[in-house]
């Protein structure tokens, strides 16, 4: 026993003794050395010829080209059109309202854009309106399953109340987890 307690003495001897003189010769060995020197170059360089990187918000194509009939409010196809659902949909003269059902999975809703397109008699494109749902502005109480339904009001613009006769609503944006 006697000779196991020398031996872990003098190994444990030899280990702080190499410790010393590495330690005096070669300068700073801690961590913090070990990072490398800040570089003013990039880590990663990228290029993607011909991708423009996007501006404004989404839109969607078939807003811009439906022509619903006065009094009507219509869907608007859009990417996520197999991912939930639209019901109860009103045109009221300072809103377009309905309510927004996820059916792809039971998750919490993170970001949502409702699109409407608003119309005159004719189904001209007069402009356009945005409900936007963004996630972690609505997550004050998180107790209980998640929330699938999100419903939505896009309001008519000011300079277009008196004009819009009809409306077409789409999806641009739905994330969920």
């Amino acid at each position: 026993m006697a000779r196991l307690v020398a031996l872990v003495l003098v190994a444990a001897l030899v280990g702080a003794a190499v410790t010393w003189v590495v330690g005096r010769r070669g300068g700073d060995h801690s961590a913090a050395s070990a990072v490398p020197e800040r570089s003013d170059r990039p880590a990663v360089r990228t290029r993607l010829p011909g991708l423009a990187a996007p501006t404004g918000e989404p839109m969607l194509r078939s807003v811009a080209e439906a022509h619903p009939s006065p009094g009507t409010v219509v869907r608007a196809e859009g990417p996520f059109d197999d991912r939930f659902t639209i019901t109860r949909l009103r045109l009221r003269p300072t809103a377009v309202t309905g309510v927004l059902t996820v059916t792809s999975d039971v998750s919490d809703l993170l970001e949502l854009q409702v699109l409407a397109g608003f119309y005159d008699r004719r189904g001209r494109l007069l402009g356009t309106g945005r409900h936007v749902h963004h996630g972690a502005q609505h997550h004050e109480d998180s107790t209980g399953p998640p929330s699938e339904v999100e419903r939505f009001s896009v309001t008519v613009p000011r300079r277009l109340r008196g004009e819009v006769v009809s409306a077409a609503v789409g999806v641009p944006v739905l994330v969920n987890e």
